[in-house]
């Protein structure tokens, strides 16, 4: 049997942080565009490597930014109440005050795009002074051990290192069980000797409380982000438009060139007693100035598009080399990038800007694919998101909803539509199909819990003025047919 004891567990934690250190740092450095240089030849001058330098072209946080920009909780719908039915989202239920508390509108957005970095991410529910609140936790920092790793939801151990090791004082981390919260202190990742646990007090759940949020996981257990694979596309893209910087600098411009004729060279005045002079009035003839290798130092040419370049002697010819194509570079690049949106199922228009006479069909088309990859992640971190809730409930006390397993994160639609369009969708599906007018205003785009709850309350308040109405209606009698007519009465219209 593995040993499970909490130094055990502890230095496992630290050796695989220590592990992925490597190709995590790598993925950190692409998001961040500190990409591998470009080949270049080995005696490359500084200009070289200035080009070097400004072909960097970041598309890693487009590829992150996109997905990440559609995915934003709006709410939270427990499952079966009391009666058998499901509940209502609302802005006051305990899950959605643990979300406000621990200001998850804002902070969301820093677990998704962890995610879609390094492949996962993590979340800590714990009490503290103002209740029970969640916090995002890097992968670069975060570590955990499952029995499963592929099918379980649930670490049995997880450790997150606080305080990196400096000098002479070592690092300290949090580690979690299934019962307890103990503090770790190591002085590096390798050295694993010099892990040590301290004291230890329970957290107050029934199982571990941290969560992964994982963007792919194989039936390997391994998780995979959306910046590693495309490494590889980010290189050539780079490549390329280095080759494009190094072409339009040396071959895109005309050369002018001139044969059969010397330089003119720097002179120097000197005196009647053949002594050099700054002063022209003493100044009876002039020389070459010599340099240090005693050979005559040519002057300077100040020669731009708007001189004119002439010689006296007449065997000198002047002449000009036509400028090199780069056109097929620039077409390199543009394959590059359509490469890029292909394999990263991103719209092409998102990275080339190319939205120019595109239908509403064509647009669609174009962002089917993206579609289907925020619909994959939002079932996935989803799922992330309910056993936070559920941990929540467990610390705060709420039995009912620890074991509600049927609750469901509800996702704000960010889809590019116009709101006539939505409008003229919505009615359809009202007037034709029958569907309840209020079942269809969460649809409606960009509306929010609180204005969801508004429009309910003030339809209900509608709804009492209209019944009210109705009801004084039918209790005041009809004077006019309980009053007999005279049959000698006339009728006299008005």
């Amino acid at each position: 049997m593995a040993d499970t004891s909490p130094l055990s567990l502890a230095k496992e934690l630290l050796a695989i942080l220590g592990r992925d250190e490597h190709r995590l740092h790598r993925i950190d450095d692409y998001v961040h565009g500190r990409h591998d240089d470009p080949y270049m030849p080995p005696q490359a001058d500084d200009e070289y490597r200035l080009l070097a330098k400004r072909a960097i072209s970041n598309w890693m946080p487009l590829l992150i930014g996109t997905p990440a920009q559609a995915l934003y909780v709006d709410g939270y719908r427990p499952g079966t109440s009391s009666s058998g039915l499901p509940e209502a989202s609302s802005s006051t239920s305990p899950q959605w005050s643990h979300w406000q508390r621990s200001r998850m509108d804002a902070r969301q957005a820093a677990v998704y795009r962890g995610a879609l970095s390094f492949g996962h991410s993590f979340v800590l529910t714990e009490k503290t002074k103002r209740g029970v609140m969640s916090k995002g936790l890097s992968a670069k920092r975060t570590a955990a051990l499952y029995e499963d790793p592929a099918n379980d939801e649930t670490p049995y151990a997880a450790l997150t290192i606080t305080a990196k090791p400096k000098g002479d004082t070592p690092g300290r981390a949090r580690m979690w069980d299934g019962k307890y919260e103990y503090a770790v202190t190591f002085k590096s990742k390798a050295d694993l000797d010099s892990v040590r646990v301290g004291g230890k007090k329970t957290h107050g759940a029934a199982e571990c409380p941290v969560t992964r949020f994982a963007a792919s996981v194989d039936l390997e257990g391994r998780t995979m982000g959306v910046v590693e694979p495309m490494i590889a596309l980010q290189n050539r893209i780079n490549q390329t438009i280095f080759d494009l910087l190094v072409a339009q600098t040396y071959t895109s411009h005309e050369v002018r060139y001139v044969t059969g004729m010397a330089p003119p060279l720097q002179m120097e005045l000197i005196d009647e007693n053949g002594n050099v002079t700054q002063d022209p009035a003493q100044a009876v003839d002039s020389r070459p100035k010599l340099g240090p290798d005693g050979q005559p130092m040519p002057a300077a040419i100040n020669h731009n598009a708007r001189r004119f370049l002439f010689a006296e002697d007449p065997d000198v010819k002047f002449g000009s080399l036509p400028a090199g194509p780069i056109g097929s570079l620039i077409d390199s690049v543009d394959m590059s990038i359509r490469h890029l949106a292909a394999i990263s199922q991103t719209p092409p228009h998102h990275l080339l800007g190319q939205i120019a006479n595109l239908s509403a069909e064509a647009l669609l088309a174009a962002e089917t694919a993206l579609s289907r990859k925020i619909a994959e992640f939002q079932s996935l971190f989803g799922e992330a998101w309910e056993r936070v809730f559920r941990l929540a409930a467990e610390l705060e006390g709420n039995s009912a909803a620890q074991d509600d397993f049927s609750g469901e994160v509800q996702w704000r639609d960010m889809e590019s539509r116009s709101l006539a369009q939505s409008a003229d969708a919505l009615g359809k599906l009202a007037d034709q199909l029958g569907i309840p007018k209020r079942g269809l205003w969460k649809r409606v785009p960009g509306v929010t819990q609180t204005e969801y709850e508004d429009w309910e309350q003030m339809a209900e308040e509608d709804d009492s003025v209209g019944q009210l109405a109705t009801a004084l209606t039918r209790a005041t009698p009809d004077t006019t047919s309980s009053i007999p007519a005279s049959p000698d009465s006339e009728l006299v219209a008005a």
